[in-house]
């Protein structure tokens, strides 16, 4: 267990590396993305923005203006190229809305995934299974923005039960926190509860006929027994692994659509403004902060499997 953390966590500082690297060079590459020029301004003479590129070395080569702009964000004084801020505060104050909403649509997903897959595999065929099938499928087919346009239209507009969008600090009021988040939880969990309701339903039908269950039940164990203790746990797994991705990469920007709706101001939409602006600096840092909780969750998601299934200890061992 514990050479296997330890390989897992090496293999994910490379793909840090990597990313930084790549995020890195694309945005050199882009027509017009001087950042001399940027941060000098557009009327600026020649002379200003030639002090500009010596200043913050970007006269130098590509690896040093690599080093140095790592080296300014794992000190904390990473500037942003067009606002000429510190990007770790602009972090800090992007933070809690993206966490909040990536907290709860990640229970409402799992949990209301879990609880309607759990429902159809077991009424597979009848009017609940059809039922849910139906729901399922018309939650993945609906564009996020377009169900987050919606509710927001009729149940902040129209009927004026939650608020009009916008973000509220928990420790502020947790009853209006809870009210401004309701709407983009549930906005943000539709698909994914579709996706993770059919996954399950898949998976628990197919472990219904494995040898294992077959044996259970010819043992004379319950029904019950079998169902949650052999075929929902073998079944969850693959749900929890893409459960982990999919509650990183939200934590990492993901919901940027979400979050534009809502006018939560959170790193999705930070992201989207430092894109706008080709302004390199947060962007790595964004693109840095994503990767770490991708690849960390992918290593939790693998242990909680190696736990879940000892098929998967013997392997690794």
């Amino acid at each position: 267990m514990i050479g296997f953390v330890i390989r897992r966590c090496g293999a994910a500082l490379l793909v840090m590396f990597a990313v930084s690297v790549l995020t890195f060079l694309i945005f050199q590459t882009i027509p017009n993305g001087d950042p001399a020029l940027r941060m000098a301004g557009r009327s600026a003479s020649p002379e200003v923005v030639e002090a500009v590129r010596h200043q913050y070395g970007f006269d130098r080569s590509l690896p040093v203006q690599y080093a140095l702009t790592m080296k300014a964000i794992f000190t904390g004084n990473v500037e942003s190229y067009t606002q000429q801020t510190n990007v770790m505060d602009q972090m800090v104050s992007a933070l809690p809305p993206t966490i909040s909403l990536a907290i709860g649509a990640g229970v409402c997903w799992l949990v209301f995934g879990v609880l309607l897959g759990l429902i159809a595999a077991t009424r597979a065929g009848r009017f609940l299974d059809r039922l849910i099938t139906m729901m399922a499928l018309t939650g993945v087919s609906l564009p996020i923005f377009f169900v987050a346009a919606t509710l927001l239209y009729f149940f902040a507009y129209k009927i004026p039960i939650f608020p009009n969008g916008g973000y509220v600090p928990l420790a502020q009021d947790p009853g209006d926190w809870f009210m401004h988040m309701l709407l983009p939880w549930f906005s943000l969990s539709i698909l994914a509860v579709g996706i993770y309701s059919r996954l399950l339903r898949s998976e628990m039908l197919e472990r219904m006929n494995d040898d294992f269950v077959r044996t259970a039940k010819a043992k004379g164990i319950g029904k019950q027994r079998v169902l949650y203790r052999h075929v929902l746990r073998n079944s969850i797994m693959p749900i929890f692994s893409l459960w982990s991705l999919d509650f990183a990469a939200t934590i990492g920007g993901g919901a940027i659509l979400i979050e534009s709706v809502f006018s939560l101001h959170g790193l999705g939409q930070f992201a989207a403004t430092s894109i706008a602006g080709l302004d390199v600096p947060p962007l790595l840092v964004i693109v840095m902060f994503a990767s770490f909780f991708v690849v960390i969750a992918g290593v939790v998601s693998d242990i909680i499997n190696m736990l879940l299934d000892p098929r998967i200890k013997v392997k690794s061992t």
